[in-house]
């Protein structure tokens, strides 16, 4: 079984991988952990510098997740992809045909009381009904199995 992981290195990001690799574990399944850098709108010093420091962050936490999987005797790989992060998402699923893709819902706000869960909770609906949102763009598109897990 391959599983394909939506991996930013986040806390949500992190948990998604641990439920994931609970739930599938005895499937021994193949984690395909991708994390996209997105390129800045325009080129300049401080952009690119603020790019490669994506880059090398991304790679940082990849490698520490396959670490992570390596010691769950989990076997995974990885990807760092550069784009539009729901785009490229996509593009991977497309190429890469995953039996399931597991994608964390975006929080905006870390750990809080009732109060900032509401708020939180406000902000993601907001974001998606204005902007959109990874988990929304692949709902409709992706042609694979999709586990969109909550924050937190």
């Amino acid at each position: 079984m391959k599983i394909m992981i939506a991996y930013d290195g986040s806390r949500n990001a992190k948990l998604a991988m641990a439920r994931t690799i609970t739930m599938f574990r005895d499937m021994h399944p193949t984690l395909v952990l991708v994390a996209v850098a997105e390129n800045p709108r325009d080129i300049t010093d401080k952009n690119e510098e603020l790019f490669d420091n994506e880059i090398a962050t991304l790679r940082s936490c990849l490698n520490e997740a396959l670490e992570a999987c390596k010691k769950e005797e989990i076997a995974a790989e990885s990807i760092l992809l550069e784009g539009d992060a729901r785009k490229m998402l996509l593009a991977a699923t497309e190429k890469l045909r995953p039996d399931l893709l597991v994608i964390a819902r975006h929080s905006h706000e870390p750990d809080g009381g009732f109060i900032a869960r509401s708020l939180t909770y406000f902000v993601d609906e907001l974001d998606y009904m204005t902007f959109g949102s990874v988990s929304s763009f692949l709902t409709r598109r992706a042609q694979c199995p999709l586990l969109i897990l909550p924050s937190l």
